[in-house]
Protein backbone atom coordinates (compact mmCIF):
# COMPACT_ATOMS: atom_id res chain seq x y z
CA UNK A 1 0.00 0.00 0.00
CA UNK A 2 1.56 3.30 -0.99
CA UNK A 3 1.88 6.61 0.81
CA UNK A 4 -1.14 7.91 -0.72
CA UNK A 5 -3.60 4.90 0.01
CA UNK A 6 -2.68 5.01 3.46
CA UNK A 7 -3.03 8.37 4.27
CA UNK A 8 -6.61 8.18 2.55
CA UNK A 9 -7.54 5.22 4.70
CA UNK A 10 -6.95 6.96 7.43
CA UNK A 11 -9.05 10.51 6.39
CA UNK A 12 -12.09 7.99 6.65
CA UNK A 13 -14.98 10.30 7.97
CA UNK A 14 -12.65 13.75 7.06
CA UNK A 15 -12.91 12.86 3.30
CA UNK A 16 -15.78 14.97 2.31
CA UNK A 17 -14.27 18.11 4.09
CA UNK A 18 -11.03 17.58 2.62
CA UNK A 19 -12.31 16.79 -0.84
CA UNK A 20 -14.39 20.12 -0.02
CA UNK A 21 -11.22 21.72 0.40
CA UNK A 22 -9.27 20.05 -2.85
CA UNK A 23 -12.48 21.23 -4.86
CA UNK A 24 -12.55 25.05 -3.45
CA UNK A 25 -8.98 25.23 -3.82
CA UNK A 26 -9.31 24.33 -7.61
CA UNK A 27 -12.25 26.62 -8.38
CA UNK A 28 -10.36 29.17 -6.72
CA UNK A 29 -7.01 28.84 -8.45
CA UNK A 30 -9.52 28.73 -11.87
CA UNK A 31 -10.98 31.92 -11.21
CA UNK A 32 -7.26 33.78 -11.34
CA UNK A 33 -8.02 33.75 -15.46
CA UNK A 34 -11.36 36.02 -14.93
CA UNK A 35 -9.94 39.24 -13.71
CA UNK A 36 -7.41 38.99 -16.84
CA UNK A 37 -10.37 38.40 -18.92
CA UNK A 38 -12.41 41.46 -17.86
CA UNK A 39 -9.24 43.56 -18.27
CA UNK A 40 -8.82 42.62 -21.69
CA UNK A 41 -12.57 43.80 -22.04
CA UNK A 42 -11.64 46.94 -20.03
CA UNK A 43 -9.06 47.68 -22.86
CA UNK A 44 -10.34 46.83 -25.67
CA UNK A 45 -14.57 47.16 -25.36
CA UNK A 46 -13.82 50.59 -22.72
CA UNK A 47 -10.60 52.22 -23.09
CA UNK A 48 -9.09 51.52 -26.79
CA UNK A 49 -12.87 52.99 -28.24
CA UNK A 50 -13.23 55.16 -25.60
CA UNK A 51 -16.65 53.73 -24.63
CA UNK A 52 -17.09 54.23 -20.61
CA UNK A 53 -20.62 52.57 -20.38
CA UNK A 54 -19.75 49.18 -20.01
CA UNK A 55 -16.57 50.95 -16.83
CA UNK A 56 -18.55 50.37 -14.05
CA UNK A 57 -20.38 47.19 -14.70
CA UNK A 58 -16.85 45.63 -15.46
CA UNK A 59 -14.93 47.24 -12.55
CA UNK A 60 -17.96 46.61 -9.88
CA UNK A 61 -17.87 42.53 -11.38
CA UNK A 62 -14.06 42.24 -11.36
CA UNK A 63 -14.15 43.08 -7.45
CA UNK A 64 -17.11 40.80 -7.11
CA UNK A 65 -14.82 37.94 -8.29
CA UNK A 66 -12.10 38.90 -6.31
CA UNK A 67 -14.08 39.01 -3.15
CA UNK A 68 -15.44 35.56 -4.16
CA UNK A 69 -12.28 33.84 -4.64
CA UNK A 70 -10.53 35.29 -1.33
CA UNK A 71 -13.79 33.86 0.66
CA UNK A 72 -13.49 30.72 -1.36
CA UNK A 73 -9.75 30.59 -0.14
CA UNK A 74 -10.50 30.94 3.45
CA UNK A 75 -13.33 28.61 3.53
CA UNK A 76 -10.53 25.74 1.27
CA UNK A 77 -7.63 26.71 4.16
CA UNK A 78 -10.31 25.80 7.05
CA UNK A 79 -11.07 22.59 5.55
CA UNK A 80 -7.78 21.60 5.11
CA UNK A 81 -6.70 22.89 8.59
CA UNK A 82 -9.68 20.75 10.10
CA UNK A 83 -9.25 17.79 8.02
CA UNK A 84 -5.29 17.14 8.48
CA UNK A 85 -5.35 17.76 11.96
CA UNK A 86 -8.30 15.56 12.75
CA UNK A 87 -6.57 12.95 11.24
CA UNK A 88 -2.72 13.51 12.69
CA UNK A 89 -4.94 13.04 16.14
CA UNK A 90 -6.01 9.78 14.95
CA UNK A 91 -2.34 8.49 13.65
CA UNK A 92 -0.60 9.98 16.90
CA UNK A 93 -3.43 7.91 18.93
CA UNK A 94 -2.81 5.07 17.14
CA UNK A 95 1.29 5.21 17.42
CA UNK A 96 0.90 6.02 21.12
CA UNK A 97 -2.08 2.64 21.40
CA UNK A 98 0.47 0.72 19.34
CA UNK A 99 3.61 1.75 21.69
CA UNK A 100 1.06 0.98 24.84
CA UNK A 101 0.75 -2.76 23.55
CA UNK A 102 4.19 -3.66 22.25
CA UNK A 103 6.58 -6.22 24.27
CA UNK A 104 9.87 -5.16 25.10
CA UNK A 105 11.21 -6.49 21.77
CA UNK A 106 9.92 -3.46 19.90
CA UNK A 107 11.19 -0.58 22.72
CA UNK A 108 14.53 -2.01 22.16
CA UNK A 109 14.10 -1.21 18.68
CA UNK A 110 12.58 2.14 18.91
CA UNK A 111 14.27 4.27 21.73
CA UNK A 112 12.67 7.03 23.39
CA UNK A 113 14.32 9.78 21.50
CA UNK A 114 13.27 7.83 18.06
CA UNK A 115 9.65 7.53 18.81
CA UNK A 116 9.54 11.32 19.92
CA UNK A 117 10.54 12.35 16.84
CA UNK A 118 8.06 10.17 14.59
CA UNK A 119 5.46 11.85 16.83
CA UNK A 120 6.53 14.79 16.91
CA UNK A 121 8.35 16.01 14.25
CA UNK A 122 7.33 13.02 11.03
CA UNK A 123 3.67 13.96 12.23
CA UNK A 124 3.93 17.56 11.95
CA UNK A 125 5.63 17.23 8.46
CA UNK A 126 2.79 14.70 7.63
CA UNK A 127 -0.18 17.42 8.51
CA UNK A 128 1.77 20.36 6.69
CA UNK A 129 1.35 18.25 3.32
CA UNK A 130 -2.05 17.57 3.74
CA UNK A 131 -2.37 20.95 4.78
CA UNK A 132 -0.34 23.34 2.54
CA UNK A 133 1.51 21.27 -0.32
CA UNK A 134 -1.73 19.23 -1.45
CA UNK A 135 -3.46 22.22 -2.17
CA UNK A 136 -0.49 24.30 -3.49
CA UNK A 137 -0.41 20.99 -5.73
CA UNK A 138 -4.02 21.51 -6.83
CA UNK A 139 -3.05 25.38 -7.43
CA UNK A 140 -0.35 24.99 -9.42
CA UNK A 141 -2.19 22.27 -11.83
CA UNK A 142 -5.36 23.80 -12.14
CA UNK A 143 -3.74 27.37 -12.71
CA UNK A 144 -0.90 25.97 -15.44
CA UNK A 145 -4.12 24.29 -17.04
CA UNK A 146 -6.51 27.47 -17.00
CA UNK A 147 -4.03 29.49 -18.09
CA UNK A 148 -3.03 27.56 -20.86
CA UNK A 149 -6.24 27.06 -21.88
CA UNK A 150 -7.12 30.27 -21.90
CA UNK A 151 -4.11 31.52 -24.04
CA UNK A 152 -4.54 28.89 -26.55
CA UNK A 153 -8.38 30.13 -27.17
CA UNK A 154 -6.55 34.07 -27.31
CA UNK A 155 -4.12 33.14 -29.76
CA UNK A 156 -2.60 29.41 -29.82
CA UNK A 157 0.76 30.42 -31.89
CA UNK A 158 2.04 32.22 -28.86
CA UNK A 159 -0.05 30.17 -26.03
CA UNK A 160 2.58 27.22 -28.41
CA UNK A 161 5.07 29.08 -27.68
CA UNK A 162 5.23 29.72 -23.65
CA UNK A 163 4.08 26.33 -23.35
CA UNK A 164 7.10 25.12 -25.36
CA UNK A 165 9.35 25.33 -22.20
CA UNK A 166 7.76 23.03 -20.08
CA UNK A 167 9.37 19.92 -21.04
CA UNK A 168 12.16 21.78 -19.83
CA UNK A 169 10.57 22.13 -16.33
CA UNK A 170 9.36 18.84 -16.21
CA UNK A 171 12.87 17.23 -16.90
CA UNK A 172 15.11 19.50 -14.29
CA UNK A 173 12.10 18.90 -11.77
CA UNK A 174 12.27 15.15 -12.23
CA UNK A 175 16.36 15.01 -11.86
CA UNK A 176 15.77 17.37 -8.91
CA UNK A 177 13.70 14.53 -7.18
CA UNK A 178 15.69 11.83 -8.25
CA UNK A 179 18.24 13.10 -6.19
CA UNK A 180 16.37 14.20 -3.16
CA UNK A 181 14.82 11.05 -1.96
CA UNK A 182 17.78 9.66 -0.89
CA UNK A 183 19.07 13.02 0.85
CA UNK A 184 15.32 13.41 2.64
CA UNK A 185 15.91 9.77 3.98
CA UNK A 186 19.60 10.60 5.36
CA UNK A 187 18.26 13.56 6.86
CA UNK A 188 15.94 11.93 8.69
CA UNK A 189 18.24 9.10 10.10
CA UNK A 190 20.74 12.10 11.12
CA UNK A 191 17.77 13.62 12.87
CA UNK A 192 16.48 10.39 14.71
CA UNK A 193 20.33 10.23 15.73
CA UNK A 194 20.37 12.96 17.34
CA UNK A 195 16.94 13.16 18.95
CA UNK A 196 17.91 9.98 20.52
CA UNK A 197 21.03 11.28 21.75
CA UNK A 198 20.00 14.00 23.62
CA UNK A 199 16.99 12.19 25.24
CA UNK A 200 19.60 9.53 26.85
CA UNK A 201 21.81 12.17 28.05
CA UNK A 202 18.73 13.90 29.79
CA UNK A 203 17.17 10.60 31.16
CA UNK A 204 21.08 9.65 32.02
CA UNK A 205 22.06 12.96 33.85
CA UNK A 206 22.55 12.17 36.98
CA UNK A 207 25.59 9.78 35.59
CA UNK A 208 26.94 11.91 33.36
CA UNK A 209 27.45 14.58 35.88
CA UNK A 210 28.55 11.31 39.05
CA UNK A 211 31.42 10.06 36.10
CA UNK A 212 32.48 14.15 34.95
CA UNK A 213 31.62 13.02 31.73
CA UNK A 214 29.82 16.52 30.20
CA UNK A 215 32.18 17.22 27.98
CA UNK A 216 32.28 13.45 26.50
CA UNK A 217 28.64 13.90 26.09
CA UNK A 218 28.99 17.28 24.51
CA UNK A 219 31.33 15.87 22.16
CA UNK A 220 29.02 13.29 21.24
CA UNK A 221 26.13 15.34 20.96
CA UNK A 222 28.43 17.52 18.68
CA UNK A 223 29.10 14.78 16.62
CA UNK A 224 25.29 13.91 16.34
CA UNK A 225 24.67 17.62 15.15
CA UNK A 226 27.42 17.93 13.06
CA UNK A 227 26.54 15.02 10.97
CA UNK A 228 22.73 16.66 11.05
CA UNK A 229 24.06 19.64 10.04
CA UNK A 230 26.02 18.31 6.90
CA UNK A 231 23.11 16.50 5.36
CA UNK A 232 21.10 19.15 5.90
CA UNK A 233 23.68 21.61 4.27
CA UNK A 234 24.06 18.94 1.45
CA UNK A 235 20.09 18.70 0.80
CA UNK A 236 20.00 22.61 0.76
CA UNK A 237 22.71 22.90 -1.82
CA UNK A 238 21.18 20.50 -3.81
CA UNK A 239 17.89 22.93 -3.55
CA UNK A 240 20.19 25.97 -4.29
CA UNK A 241 21.69 24.22 -7.48
CA UNK A 242 18.19 22.86 -9.23
CA UNK A 243 16.14 26.38 -8.24
CA UNK A 244 18.33 28.97 -10.13
CA UNK A 245 17.50 25.80 -12.75
CA UNK A 246 13.71 26.25 -12.55
CA UNK A 247 13.77 29.83 -12.06
CA UNK A 248 16.13 30.58 -15.09
CA UNK A 249 13.52 28.59 -17.02
CA UNK A 250 10.20 30.10 -16.06
CA UNK A 251 11.49 33.58 -16.56
CA UNK A 252 11.85 32.58 -20.11
CA UNK A 253 7.75 33.20 -20.19
CA UNK A 254 8.20 36.58 -20.04
CA UNK A 255 11.06 37.06 -22.16
CA UNK A 256 8.91 35.33 -24.45
CA UNK A 257 6.35 37.30 -23.60
CA UNK A 258 7.51 40.17 -24.18
CA UNK A 259 9.50 39.59 -27.65
CA UNK A 260 6.76 37.17 -29.36
CA UNK A 261 3.86 39.19 -27.89
CA UNK A 262 5.32 42.07 -28.81
CA UNK A 263 5.40 41.54 -32.23
CA UNK A 264 2.37 39.90 -32.50
CA UNK A 265 0.89 43.15 -31.09
CA UNK A 266 3.15 44.92 -33.94
CA UNK A 267 1.68 42.79 -36.29
CA UNK A 268 -1.85 43.37 -35.31
CA UNK A 269 -2.13 39.49 -34.52
CA UNK A 270 -3.33 40.70 -30.71
CA UNK A 271 -4.80 43.23 -29.51
CA UNK A 272 -3.90 45.58 -26.74
CA UNK A 273 -6.17 43.86 -24.26
CA UNK A 274 -5.18 40.37 -25.29
CA UNK A 275 -1.51 41.64 -25.22
CA UNK A 276 -2.30 42.73 -21.50
CA UNK A 277 -4.04 39.41 -20.47
CA UNK A 278 -0.99 37.67 -21.55
CA UNK A 279 1.27 39.67 -19.57
CA UNK A 280 -0.71 39.71 -16.61
CA UNK A 281 -1.20 36.31 -16.60
CA UNK A 282 2.50 35.15 -17.26
CA UNK A 283 3.08 34.75 -14.34
CA UNK A 284 0.66 31.97 -13.31
CA UNK A 285 2.18 29.98 -16.27
CA UNK A 286 5.87 30.60 -14.25
CA UNK A 287 4.47 30.49 -10.79
CA UNK A 288 3.39 27.13 -10.99
CA UNK A 289 6.65 25.88 -12.57
CA UNK A 290 8.82 28.08 -10.01
CA UNK A 291 6.72 25.83 -6.94
CA UNK A 292 7.80 22.48 -8.21
CA UNK A 293 11.21 22.96 -7.01
CA UNK A 294 9.95 23.30 -3.35
CA UNK A 295 6.72 21.51 -3.96
CA UNK A 296 8.91 18.51 -4.72
CA UNK A 297 11.23 18.89 -1.68
CA UNK A 298 8.19 18.75 0.63
CA UNK A 299 7.03 15.83 -0.95
CA UNK A 300 10.06 13.79 0.00
CA UNK A 301 10.09 14.96 2.78
CA UNK A 302 6.56 13.73 3.46
CA UNK A 303 7.49 10.63 1.61
CA UNK A 304 10.30 9.86 4.64
CA UNK A 305 7.91 10.81 7.38
CA UNK A 306 5.51 8.88 6.22
CA UNK A 307 7.63 5.64 5.47
CA UNK A 308 8.97 6.36 9.78
CA UNK A 309 5.46 6.56 11.25
CA UNK A 310 4.11 3.85 9.31
CA UNK A 311 6.76 2.03 10.78
CA UNK A 312 5.60 1.98 14.14
CA UNK A 313 1.63 2.03 13.31
CA UNK A 314 2.13 -0.83 10.94
CA UNK A 315 4.62 -3.04 13.06
CA UNK A 316 3.89 -6.68 14.05
CA UNK A 317 1.53 -6.41 17.22
CA UNK A 318 3.46 -7.31 20.30
CA UNK A 319 1.96 -9.49 23.02
CA UNK A 320 -1.19 -9.66 22.84
CA UNK A 321 -4.73 -11.30 23.68
CA UNK A 322 -5.56 -14.47 22.25
CA UNK A 323 -9.11 -14.85 20.55
CA UNK A 324 -10.19 -17.67 23.23
CA UNK A 325 -8.96 -15.15 26.24
CA UNK A 326 -10.73 -15.05 29.17
CA UNK A 327 -11.47 -11.74 31.54
CA UNK A 328 -10.19 -12.79 35.39
CA UNK A 329 -13.73 -11.73 36.69
CA UNK A 330 -12.84 -12.91 40.43
CA UNK A 331 -9.84 -12.37 42.13
CA UNK A 332 -7.51 -15.73 41.76
CA UNK A 333 -6.13 -17.78 44.50
CA UNK A 334 -2.29 -17.12 43.56
CA UNK A 335 -1.24 -20.53 42.70
CA UNK A 336 1.76 -20.40 40.00
CA UNK A 337 3.61 -22.99 37.91
CA UNK A 338 6.11 -23.13 35.38
CA UNK A 339 5.92 -26.20 33.42
CA UNK A 340 9.16 -26.42 31.48
CA UNK A 341 9.98 -22.85 30.47
CA UNK A 342 12.49 -21.83 27.80
CA UNK A 343 12.87 -18.31 26.51
CA UNK A 344 15.33 -16.81 24.32
CA UNK A 345 15.80 -12.96 23.27
CA UNK A 346 17.53 -12.16 19.94
CA UNK A 347 18.93 -16.03 19.61
CA UNK A 348 20.28 -16.05 22.77
CA UNK A 349 19.16 -18.32 25.11
CA UNK A 350 18.01 -16.25 28.67
CA UNK A 351 15.89 -19.22 30.26
CA UNK A 352 15.67 -23.51 29.65
CA UNK A 353 13.96 -25.47 30.93
CA UNK A 354 12.71 -23.98 34.42
CA UNK A 355 9.86 -26.18 36.30
CA UNK A 356 8.59 -25.25 39.79
CA UNK A 357 5.10 -24.81 41.75
CA UNK A 358 4.23 -22.23 44.01
CA UNK A 359 1.10 -23.08 45.82
CA UNK A 360 -1.28 -20.15 46.40
CA UNK A 361 -0.16 -18.13 49.64
CA UNK A 362 3.66 -19.40 49.45
CA UNK A 363 6.62 -17.21 49.11
CA UNK A 364 9.16 -18.02 47.05
CA UNK A 365 12.72 -16.79 46.92
CA UNK A 366 14.83 -16.66 43.79
CA UNK A 367 18.69 -16.17 44.29
CA UNK A 368 21.51 -15.79 41.57
CA UNK A 369 24.33 -14.26 40.31
CA UNK A 370 23.48 -11.42 37.94
CA UNK A 371 22.31 -12.50 34.40
CA UNK A 372 21.01 -15.41 35.54
CA UNK A 373 17.75 -14.67 34.28
CA UNK A 374 15.61 -14.16 37.64
CA UNK A 375 14.21 -10.67 35.99
CA UNK A 376 13.31 -12.84 33.24
CA UNK A 377 11.34 -15.52 34.70
CA UNK A 378 8.92 -12.83 36.59
CA UNK A 379 8.50 -10.90 32.88
CA UNK A 380 7.25 -14.21 31.93
CA UNK A 381 4.53 -14.19 34.72
CA UNK A 382 4.20 -10.88 33.31
CA UNK A 383 3.34 -12.00 30.03
CA UNK A 384 6.67 -8.70 29.47
CA UNK A 385 7.81 -11.99 27.20
CA UNK A 386 6.73 -15.34 25.71
CA UNK A 387 8.35 -18.36 26.03
CA UNK A 388 9.70 -20.26 23.25
CA UNK A 389 8.21 -23.47 24.74
CA UNK A 390 7.00 -24.52 27.98
CA UNK A 391 3.49 -23.11 29.98
CA UNK A 392 3.27 -20.70 32.86
CA UNK A 393 0.21 -21.41 35.03
CA UNK A 394 -1.95 -19.24 37.15
CA UNK A 395 -4.43 -21.25 39.26
CA UNK A 396 -3.62 -24.20 36.89
CA UNK A 397 -5.00 -22.54 33.66
CA UNK A 398 -2.47 -20.92 31.18
CA UNK A 399 -1.97 -17.07 31.57
CA UNK A 400 -2.06 -17.16 27.42
CA UNK A 401 -5.83 -17.83 28.36
CA UNK A 402 -6.58 -15.07 30.38
CA UNK A 403 -6.33 -10.78 28.74
CA UNK A 404 -3.54 -9.43 29.30
CA UNK A 405 -5.31 -6.56 31.47
CA UNK A 406 -7.13 -8.55 33.78
CA UNK A 407 -4.09 -11.04 34.52
CA UNK A 408 -1.32 -7.88 34.90
CA UNK A 409 -4.23 -6.56 37.42
CA UNK A 410 -3.95 -9.19 39.95
CA UNK A 411 -0.18 -9.30 39.94
CA UNK A 412 1.45 -6.49 41.98
CA UNK A 413 5.22 -5.94 40.95
CA UNK A 414 8.19 -3.74 42.43
CA UNK A 415 10.91 -3.25 40.43
CA UNK A 416 14.46 -2.78 41.54
CA UNK A 417 14.83 -0.38 38.65
CA UNK A 418 11.94 2.11 39.91
CA UNK A 419 9.99 4.31 37.89
CA UNK A 420 7.74 6.69 39.71
CA UNK A 421 5.50 9.85 38.27
CA UNK A 422 5.52 13.45 38.39
CA UNK A 423 2.86 13.56 40.55
CA UNK A 424 1.70 13.26 44.19
CA UNK A 425 3.21 10.13 46.35
CA UNK A 426 -0.17 9.94 46.85
CA UNK A 427 -1.38 9.46 42.89
CA UNK A 428 1.85 7.19 42.85
CA UNK A 429 0.86 4.56 45.31
CA UNK A 430 -2.79 4.81 43.97
CA UNK A 431 -1.81 4.52 40.14
CA UNK A 432 -2.77 0.63 39.72
CA UNK A 433 -6.00 1.56 41.74
CA UNK A 434 -6.96 5.04 41.45
CA UNK A 435 -9.81 4.93 43.24
CA UNK A 436 -8.22 4.16 46.82
CA UNK A 437 -9.44 5.91 49.49
CA UNK A 438 -7.01 7.67 52.07
CA UNK A 439 -6.76 5.27 54.78
CA UNK A 440 -5.98 2.37 52.45
CA UNK A 441 -2.80 4.08 50.55
CA UNK A 442 -1.63 4.71 54.42
CA UNK A 443 -1.80 1.36 55.09
CA UNK A 444 -0.04 0.29 52.14
CA UNK A 445 2.77 2.94 53.06
CA UNK A 446 3.11 1.51 56.49
CA UNK A 447 3.64 -2.03 55.32
CA UNK A 448 5.61 -0.79 52.97
CA UNK A 449 7.40 1.83 56.11
CA UNK A 450 7.40 4.32 53.66
CA UNK A 451 4.34 6.35 55.81
CA UNK A 452 7.84 7.59 58.59
CA UNK A 453 9.38 9.48 55.95
CA UNK A 454 6.11 10.59 53.56
CA UNK A 455 4.92 12.41 56.94
CA UNK A 456 8.03 14.21 57.14
CA UNK A 457 7.87 15.79 54.00
CA UNK A 458 6.30 19.23 53.40
CA UNK A 459 2.48 18.10 52.25
CA UNK A 460 2.77 14.61 53.33
CA UNK A 461 0.76 12.32 50.63
CA UNK A 462 0.19 15.38 48.39
CA UNK A 463 3.84 16.14 48.33
CA UNK A 464 4.69 16.22 44.71
CA UNK A 465 8.01 14.02 43.45
CA UNK A 466 9.81 14.63 40.63
CA UNK A 467 9.85 13.24 37.22
CA UNK A 468 11.42 9.06 37.71
CA UNK A 469 11.41 10.28 41.63
CA UNK A 470 13.88 12.79 41.76
CA UNK A 471 14.34 14.79 45.07
CA UNK A 472 13.79 11.00 47.13
CA UNK A 473 16.65 8.90 48.02
CA UNK A 474 16.77 5.28 46.35
CA UNK A 475 15.86 3.92 49.38
CA UNK A 476 12.18 6.03 49.19
CA UNK A 477 11.58 5.61 45.83
CA UNK A 478 11.63 1.71 46.91
CA UNK A 479 9.34 1.86 49.54
CA UNK A 480 6.59 4.32 47.35
CA UNK A 481 7.24 1.40 44.45
CA UNK A 482 6.61 -1.58 47.19
CA UNK A 483 3.41 0.34 48.70
CA UNK A 484 1.81 0.86 44.83
CA UNK A 485 2.51 -2.94 44.14
CA UNK A 486 0.96 -3.57 47.43
CA UNK A 487 -1.87 -0.99 47.03
CA UNK A 488 -4.00 -3.61 44.44
CA UNK A 489 -4.46 -6.31 46.70
CA UNK A 490 -2.58 -8.56 43.79
CA UNK A 491 -2.96 -12.19 44.41
CA UNK A 492 0.60 -12.54 42.88
CA UNK A 493 3.55 -10.03 44.27
CA UNK A 494 6.32 -9.54 42.81
CA UNK A 495 9.58 -8.02 44.49
CA UNK A 496 12.46 -7.52 42.46
CA UNK A 497 15.21 -6.73 44.53
CA UNK A 498 12.87 -4.31 46.72
CA UNK A 499 15.01 -3.83 48.97
CA UNK A 500 18.16 -3.46 47.73
CA UNK A 501 18.73 -0.04 48.83
CA UNK A 502 17.53 -0.18 51.98
CA UNK A 503 19.01 -1.29 55.37
CA UNK A 504 18.48 -4.11 56.98
CA UNK A 505 16.56 -2.92 59.72
CA UNK A 506 14.06 -1.48 57.29
CA UNK A 507 14.64 -4.98 55.35
CA UNK A 508 13.60 -6.44 58.73
CA UNK A 509 10.63 -4.13 59.15
CA UNK A 510 9.35 -4.36 55.46
CA UNK A 511 9.71 -8.37 56.11
CA UNK A 512 7.23 -8.69 59.12
CA UNK A 513 4.71 -6.34 57.65
CA UNK A 514 4.59 -8.71 54.45
CA UNK A 515 4.21 -11.79 56.26
CA UNK A 516 1.15 -10.34 57.62
CA UNK A 517 -0.19 -8.20 55.21
CA UNK A 518 -4.08 -8.10 55.42
CA UNK A 519 -4.98 -10.23 52.06
CA UNK A 520 -3.91 -13.82 50.56
CA UNK A 521 -1.23 -13.10 48.46
CA UNK A 522 1.07 -15.55 46.77
CA UNK A 523 4.77 -13.87 47.15
CA UNK A 524 8.11 -14.57 44.77
CA UNK A 525 10.74 -12.64 46.42
CA UNK A 526 14.20 -11.99 44.02
CA UNK A 527 16.99 -10.89 46.01
CA UNK A 528 20.80 -10.90 46.47
CA UNK A 529 20.61 -10.79 50.31
CA UNK A 530 19.38 -14.58 51.68
CA UNK A 531 18.15 -12.44 54.54
CA UNK A 532 15.14 -11.18 52.51
CA UNK A 533 13.78 -15.13 52.52
CA UNK A 534 14.93 -16.68 54.68
CA UNK A 535 11.55 -18.04 55.87
CA UNK A 536 10.47 -18.39 52.15
CA UNK A 537 8.36 -22.14 51.62
CA UNK A 538 10.70 -22.64 48.32
CA UNK A 539 13.96 -21.06 47.63
CA UNK A 540 15.40 -21.38 43.60
CA UNK A 541 18.82 -20.51 42.90
CA UNK A 542 19.72 -19.81 39.43
CA UNK A 543 22.72 -19.77 37.17
CA UNK A 544 23.34 -19.11 33.52
CA UNK A 545 18.99 -19.64 33.19
CA UNK A 546 18.40 -23.11 34.85
CA UNK A 547 17.98 -23.92 38.37
CA UNK A 548 20.26 -25.36 40.04
CA UNK A 549 19.52 -25.64 43.28
CA UNK A 550 15.97 -25.57 45.14
CA UNK A 551 14.54 -26.29 48.51
CA UNK A 552 13.70 -24.47 51.89
CA UNK A 553 16.95 -22.49 53.98
CA UNK A 554 17.70 -25.68 55.46
CA UNK A 555 17.75 -27.87 52.90
CA UNK A 556 19.59 -25.75 51.05
CA UNK A 557 22.39 -25.20 53.38
CA UNK A 558 22.49 -28.99 53.82
CA UNK A 559 23.51 -29.32 50.17
CA UNK A 560 26.33 -27.30 50.61
CA UNK A 561 26.11 -26.27 47.14
CA UNK A 562 25.99 -22.33 45.33
CA UNK A 563 23.35 -21.47 48.05
CA UNK A 564 25.32 -22.17 51.36
CA UNK A 565 28.35 -20.69 49.46
CA UNK A 566 26.14 -17.41 49.34
CA UNK A 567 25.12 -17.75 52.53
CA UNK A 568 28.84 -18.10 54.26
CA UNK A 569 29.81 -15.22 52.44
CA UNK A 570 27.46 -13.01 53.84
CA UNK A 571 27.35 -14.48 56.71
CA UNK A 572 31.08 -14.28 57.63
CA UNK A 573 31.22 -10.99 56.28
CA UNK A 574 28.25 -9.99 59.01
CA UNK A 575 30.36 -11.27 61.91
CA UNK A 576 33.21 -9.40 60.90
CA UNK A 577 31.79 -6.42 60.28
CA UNK A 578 30.30 -7.04 63.84
CA UNK A 579 34.29 -7.75 65.07
CA UNK A 580 35.52 -4.39 63.13
CA UNK A 581 32.29 -2.52 64.95
CA UNK A 582 34.03 -3.52 68.45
Amino acid sequence: MNQIQWIWNYMKGRRAIFMCGIILSAVSAAMWIINPMFAQKLIDDVITPQNTAPLIPLLATMFAVQITRLSLRYLMIMCMEKSSTAVMTDIRSDMYEMVQHQDYRFLARFPTGNLMTRMTQDLDRLRHTLAWVSYQFVDAVVLFISVAIFYTIINWQLALCLVSVTPFILFISHRFKKRLRPRFQLLRQKLTELGTAVTENIDGNRVVKAFAREEHEKGKFEKFNAEFRDTSCGNALIVAKYQPLLDAVSQLLIIITLLVGGYFLIKGWLTKGQYLAFSSLTWALAGPLRMLGPLLADLERYTASGEMIREVVEAPQGISDAEDAVELAERPAGKVEFRDVSLSINGAPILQNIDFTAEAGATIGILGSTGAGKTSLINLLTRFYEPDSGQTLLDDLDIRRYTLSSLRRHIGIAMQDVFLFSDSVKGNIAYGRPDMEDDDIKRRAVQADADSFISGMGEGYETLIGERGVGISGGQRQRIALARALAPKPAVLILDDTTSAVDSETERYIQEHLRSIDFPCTKIIIAQRISSFRGADLILVMDRGRIIERGTHSELLALRGFYHHIWSLQNTAGIEAIGEGN
